[in-house]
């Protein structure tokens, strides 16, 4: 079987299955798709079909699309990776465990080894203290919202460790500032502008394409209600609002804000594949796409690059990408990957949280891709 055939085939399963309730699959090779799908409902109540221009909600694949907006930028001079974040954003100035201003660049911020976590703790502090992660709804801006950070001490000495974190909603507030304007000026402007990526906004261009959220529920998933909240305080909890991306006082949250389709995606991911085209230096673009953190350990058989995670260790990551590939998500069910080496993209998005993210299926997908 082609690797068209053995998506196809696992697309139709696991909606057939319910296991996912809406999907638009894109892989292409060498720049040309080898298969387009789309399958299951954008909203399953009301029998509405996902189409390929479906629009869903993006969560962290919103990171790779700021992440870009900043390398733009800095190709430009409009800023460096060195640059400190507290000169750009005087308002944000979290200590470090030992008591000393934390000194958080643009570079650790695109990295992920800045001492900020994504904390459920810091969404469950008492009122007033209580801040968002980018998911949940809130009519705070950026900095209401983050400069409550500066009471907290960072998770590790900035540059010293790996975590995953908000970092890129404190990246997006950056951009902003250097810009002038909002975050989503700026990423039209340097990204989605010349990408011609005509949905992914920090709002929603066309509410009747729009996806309905789905939640995991024994059985079948369950109309996402808002808000929900997924896991639990002791290990990883989440906040969604899937209505957060309809209110316009919410501030532009640049981890996990955007709205868009996978063309959207895909349009992104090749031109960071194919070396930067007229967006990004071959330079910036490969360094893109290359470990940035040294041997500093990401995710288990992960270092990171500026976009997502690189796998060093199929084995020790589990999955059935190949050393060198590039991969990341969002948990409001999306996942994708590069394979430079065989020059494969691949995106998939769904509106299933969180198993089109974190459960069995991304890995069932990159599976069906090689066969394994």
């Amino acid at each position: 079987m082609s690797i068209a055939d053995r998506v196809n085939a696992l697309v139709d399963r696991v909606v057939e299955e319910e296991r996912i309730t809406g999907a638009v699959v894109l892989v292409y090779q060498d720049g040309q798709p080898i298969l387009e799908k789309a399958a299951g409902f954008a909203d399953r109540e009301a029998g509405l079909p996902a189409r390929l221009d479906t629009i869903f909600r993006y969560a962290s694949v919103t990171k790779p699309m700021v992440a870009v907006t900043a390398l733009a930028m800095v190709g430009k001079g409009l800023l460096k990776l060195d640059d400190r974040v507290s000169d750009h954003l005087p308002w944000f100035r979290p200590k470090t465990p030992d008591g000393r201003e934390g000194a958080i660049t643009i570079r650790h911020l695109l990295t992920h080894t800045s001492g900020l976590l994504y904390d459920p703790a810091l969404e469950l502090l008492p009122e007033g203290q209580r801040m968002t992660l980018g998911l949940g709804n809130t009519d705070l801006s950026l900095e209401d919202n983050f400069s409550r950070h500066n009471a907290i001490p960072l998770a590790f000495e900035p540059g010293s460790s790996w975590a995953y974190s908000f970092a890129t909603d404190i990246l997006g507030g950056v951009l902003a500032a250097v810009h002038g304007g909002t975050l989503q000026e700026a990423v039209i402007q340097h990204v989605a502008g010349p990408l011609g990526m005509a949905d992914a906004r920090f709002h929603v261009t066309d509410p009747a394409r729009l996806a309905v959220a789905y939640a995991d529920a024994p059985g079948r998933p369950e109309r996402m209600p808002d808000p929900w909240v997924s896991g639990d305080e002791e290990n990883w909890r989440t906040v969604f609002s899937p209505g957060r991306i309809f209110n316009p006082k919410a501030f532009q949250s640049g981890g996990a804000g955007m709205a868009g389709t996978a063309h959207d995606v895909m349009k992104l991911l090749e031109m960071l594949r194919t070396h930067g085209g007229h967006l990004l230096s071959t330079e910036m673009a490969r360094a893109a796409l290359s470990n940035q953190i040294g041997e500093i350990q990401g995710e288990p058989g992960y270092r990171f690059t500026f976009v997502g995670g690189l796998v060093t260790d199929p084995a020790a990551a589990m999955t059935a990408l190949p050393k060198g590939a590039i991969q990341w998500g969002g948990v409001y069910g999306n996942t994708w990957f590069i394979d430079p080496a065989e020059r494969l993209t691949v995106v998939s998005l769904t509106n299933n949280a969180l198993e089109g993210c974190n459960g069995a299926y991304p890995e069932m997908l990159r599976a069906a891709v090689y066969g394994r």
